[in-house]
């Protein structure tokens, strides 16, 4: 498996990538009633201008493509990121990105959230953007300034679940991904509640030919399996009477999660 040539070269403390993480996703509700889900999957850690190429008979395992990500119509990750960057004011995230995110398997993808860590051509992390897709194929994102370890909080602002409106703010501790992958995203109300608390915990492994393909015998078309388990645990939801919450009407760019 190799990438593409670098864009920049002041990778002194970055993590070593690719890489694929395995990682256990666990979502905790405690309003208005307790439930607990987790979710075994792995997750790709690339550098946006060395996404990795794999050999040809493998490419159906795993493909990055720009469509997936932002508006869904720049030529390359790299210029979709740059573009909203740019939409938002922010300057001098030139140097390199780093994206955690689920690749496109067999011809589908679906990332609840893709996360994206923008340096300045110094090494410096300027900037973090937390991109979040919902099932009703519309997506979001989210500008983040990160303290030393990784925090930040932003209004809320975007229809996910179902059983959730657009209220209240995100809490997030976003530090960048070493040997372990350590991620979590709090749902605040303004009455100082916390009614999610979502995980992201994993294991770093060198994105090798094995590696890939253990992941994949251990996680057949796990993209798939991510949209049917959000869907599964929306439907024991429902029934435990969770009352389902409006949609608002204001449009977002839409998703594609198949290939035509």
């Amino acid at each position: 498996m190799t990438s593409a040539p670098a864009r920049t070269a002041s990778h002194r403390t970055a993590p070593r990538v690719p890489a694929l993480y395995a990682t256990e996703v666990r979502h905790t509700r405690l309003a208005p009633v307790t439930y607990t889900l987790r979710h075994r999957t792995y997750l790709w850690l690339v550098d946006l201008d060395r996404l990795p190429v794999l050999p040809r008979l493998l490419r159906p395992l795993a493909r990055f493509d720009a469509r997936d990500h932002f508006g869904g119509d720049a030529p390359s990750l790299r210029a979709g990121l740059d573009a909203y960057l740019a939409s938002r004011g922010v300057h001098g995230a030139d140097g390199r990105v780093l994206m955690l995110a689920h690749a496109r398997v067999l011809g589908h993808v679906f990332n609840p959230l893709t996360l994206y860590w923008c340096h300045d051509r110094s090494g410096r992390l300027v900037c973090a953007v937390a991109e979040v897709h919902n099932t009703y194929g519309r997506r979001h994102c989210y500008l983040l300034r990160p303290d030393g370890h990784g925090r930040d909080e932003v209004p809320k602002e975007f229809y996910v679940s179902p059983f959730f409106g657009v209220e209240g703010r995100y809490r997030m501790r976003l530090p960048l991904p070493g040997d372990r992958l350590d991620l979590t995203v709090q749902l605040r109300h303004g009455d100082g509640s916390v009614p999610l608390t979502a995980t992201v915990r994993g294991t770093h492994r060198p994105a090798g030919v094995r590696t890939l393909l253990a992941a994949v015998l251990r996680h057949p078309w796990s993209t798939a399996g991510v949209s049917l388990g959000i869907r599964l645990h929306g439907i024991r939801l429902y029934l435990k009477g969770l009352p389902v919450q409006p949609r608002p009407t204001r449009p977002a760019p839409r998703v594609q999660e198949d290939i035509p």
